[in-house]
């Protein structure tokens, strides 16, 4: 009997098909315009960047993943939300300086190969790159029978972003006395998820809607108040909750200081909190706790910050300050 690479478990006619369905949805760089200058199903893609725009350019990149929130998914069998979580966790870390998205790339992995579940993927990645106002460039979708079982597969992105060098956005500024502002997060995101899926074992389906609740994409926001306020610091929630990820941006000789009373956490935590006998310090440590992403502003800028992000569509809320201390957060 002559082998094939079908019969040994690769389908390379259902990766065509897929392709083929990939080029028929509303991609992102059908709506980009002029920089985006191939088209999906070759080799590499390629982006023409207007340097006429910038005057010293920074080339910003981050990759990620949706962690074991992809098992939510497989066992509620919904995942296009998932495309959109991809391109947020990527998209979000890279606008933490500043960057403006330009293109995003995704890798795809199955143990077998199921084009209608890859297109739905495939299209909530399209809606993330819409959301965050970059083109779609390309990817890669592989089909690994003997490493992931029938029904399971991986996933994770790449982007790629721009920024001038005098506005990065470090953290460097940072000084006691700045305000710290939390833009309220659209669940758990994609983040805890090993937790969650303990604590909700045998009741996941009753909470469906607000675990596989799509991350929410801040870039547009981000950049709109950055041509109006001056942002010291961002800090993207995500694993490691506050507890890891605010000290990442703060300098030398300061802490923050955050407020529990100054925004309504959302249910999902208290509940993953009284169902799993969670420690209040775990939490803050494991979850966003309903604030997606920080921002550290000087005083003075605080109120104007957070009614332009309102008037943007987020809720945003002060939640702390930045004292004397040593790059740590306390939570009061």
């Amino acid at each position: 009997m002559s082998l094939t690479y079908q019969s040994a478990g690769v389908d390379i006619d259902a990766g065509t098909e897929l392709v083929r369905r990939i080029k028929q949805l509303k991609t992102p760089q059908k709506t980009t315009g002029w920089q985006v200058l191939s088209g999906i199903g070759g080799f590499s893609g390629l982006f023409e960047i207007d340097w006429t725009r910038y005057k010293n350019p920074i080339l910003v990149s981050s990759c990620d993943g949706v962690g074991t929130k992809i098992k939510v998914a497989q066992r509620l069998n919904q995942h296009r939300t998932l495309g959109i979580d991809l391109v947020a966790m990527c998209v979000n870390d890279l606008v933490t300086c500043g960057g403006e998205p330009l293109f995003f790339l995704d890798y795809l992995s199955f143990g077998k190969l199921d084009v209608d579940l890859a297109e739905d993927l495939l299209k909530g990645i399209v809606e993330g790159c819409n959301q965050a106002g970059c083109a779609l460039l390309g990817g890669e979708t592989a089909e690994m029978p003997s490493v992931y079982p029938q029904g399971e597969y991986d996933l994770a992105g790449f982007a790629v972003g721009v920024v001038e060098k005098e506005k990065v956005i470090d953290g460097s500024r940072i000084n006691a006395g700045d305000a710290i502002i939390g833009i309220a997060s659209s669940g758990p995101h994609s983040n805890g998820f090993s937790l969650i899926r303990k604590v909700f074992e045998s009741d996941m389906e009753n909470f469906k809607d607000e675990l596989l609740n799509p991350t929410r994409i801040y870039v547009r926001s981000v950049l709109t108040l950055k041509q109006m306020i001056d942002i010291k610091g961002l800090a993207h929630i995500t694993g490691g909750g506050f507890l890891d990820n605010i000290p990442r941006i703060l300098p030398d000789k300061t802490k923050a200081v955050i407020k529990k009373g100054y925004w309504d956490i959302p249910h999902i935590f208290t509940e993953i909190q009284k169902r799993g006998e969670v420690t209040e310090s775990e939490m803050f440590r494991t979850f966003n706790m309903g604030i997606g992403l920080v921002l550290i502003v000087a005083e003075k800028e605080t109120q104007i910050s957070i009614e332009r992000l309102n008037a943007l569509g987020e809720q945003t809320y002060l939640i702390g300050q930045v004292e004397m201390g040593n790059k740590e957060v306390e939570i009061k």
